[in-house]
């Protein structure tokens, strides 16, 4: 069989380069090369913070864009030679999980998420994707595969917090954590006509591009509590929706303290560590507040991606602000993922050109 490297988790705290066979596909399944990759927080929590469990070996990664290199037998859409949009979340379409709509928990509990957690991910020479008329995405010639990799997860999962909050004309809308996911919230946010749109973190790099992505305001928790920060400059209101795009377990403490009566709190954070969170029962209303809080894993497949990449081929959203830190060679995966690991304070996202 033929051999290919990839940059694995190899135990707890401990990333290295393996070797493994290229994988072997079905007939529904695709084999790709990647085209530029980028590292996720999500790699981190996963090696560092021990939160998916213990894996040995396995490939890391699960934002790439790609040339497709072989196809099975049963694939229609697809063919060697083709560049695609490769999304984070890859569903089993089959599923029941996916015909009663969430196609993230295909099969059980985030099993849409494949890559880097229940199988090898995107960071080797080779890798496969299920169901590839169903989880690909021709990649538009307007759009650079460099700039491609930021709708594998961070473009639809920061949108997802948007469309999870029901953000509508006027609202305002406070989003925690402006990395690049929480940068994508305040996009989505934007588009979806929000009025006004609190940015809450303390780098002022991701401030500076919050803004450009059409914050109103922006709050460093590093200046004291973001609820007072935020009400007094509400003259003491509270706010409409919250977009949980970073902080701890802790911070939903925060979001409950914030937002009306009826209003929504979704979120789009990582739980990494931790085994519970924190909701203020008389700010909740006694449990009788109907504010809404909700969680959601971004939607994967083909239909996500190929609507996303339109607002980039149009002019609606460009992700290059994100892109603060570029590499050249595949062994640059590496740096790169301890860049996300140690986050530098010029650091928004890093990403790997392999073209």
């Amino acid at each position: 069989m033929a051999r290919m490297k990839g940059l694995a988790m190899l135990d707890f705290d401990k990333i290295g380069w393996i070797e493994k066979e290229v994988p072997s596909i079905g007939p529904n399944d695709a084999l790709c090369r990647p085209l530029a990759l980028s590292p996720c927080t999500s790699d981190v929590h996963t090696v560092w913070e021990r939160a998916l469990g213990q894996r040995h070996d396995l490939i890391l990664g699960h934002e790439a864009s790609a040339e497709v290199i072989e196809v099975g037998s049963l694939v229609k859409d697809f063919k060697p030679g083709d560049k695609v949009i490769v999304p984070a979340i890859t569903p089993d379409w089959q599923a029941v999980e996916s015909q009663s709509g969430f196609s993230q928990h295909s099969g059980g509990m985030l099993n849409g998420w494949k890559f880097s957690n229940a199988k090898d991910g995107v960071f080797g020479d080779y890798f496969h994707v299920n169901e590839a008329d169903g989880n690909l995405a021709h990649l538009p010639d307007e759009i650079d595969p460099v700039d491609a990799v930021m709708l594998s997860d961070m473009v639809p999962t920061g949108f997802h917090g948007a469309d999870n909050a029901e953000v509508a004309y006027g609202d305002t809308v406070v989003v925690v954590g402006i990395g690049p996911v929480g940068l994508m919230a305040v996009a989505g946010c934007a588009l979806r006509g929000a009025g006004r749109i609190f940015a809450v973190g303390s780098r002022k790099r991701c401030q500076e591009v919050a803004i450009q992505y059409g914050a109103t305001d922006t709050v460093n928790y590093r200046d004291g509590d973001i609820v007072e920060q935020i009400k007094d400059t509400m003259g003491g209101k509270p706010v409409d929706k919250v977009i949980l795009a970073g902080g701890d377990n802790d911070t939903f403490d925060q979001a409950v303290r914030l937002v009306r009566p009826g209003g929504i709190i979704s979120n789009i954070n990582y739980l990494g560590t931790g085994d519970y969170i924190k909701i203020p029962r008389v700010d909740w209303g006694l449990g009788m507040g109907h504010i809404r809080i909700t969680g959601g894993l971004m939607p994967g497949g083909r239909k996500n991606m190929e609507y996303l990449s339109r607002l980039m081929v149009y002019g609606r959203l460009d992700v290059s602000p994100m892109l603060t830190h570029r590499f050249d060679k595949f062994e640059d995966l590496e740096p790169a993922l301890l860049m996300m690991k140690d986050k530098p304070a010029d650091l928004i996202k890093p990403v790997v050109k392999l073209y």
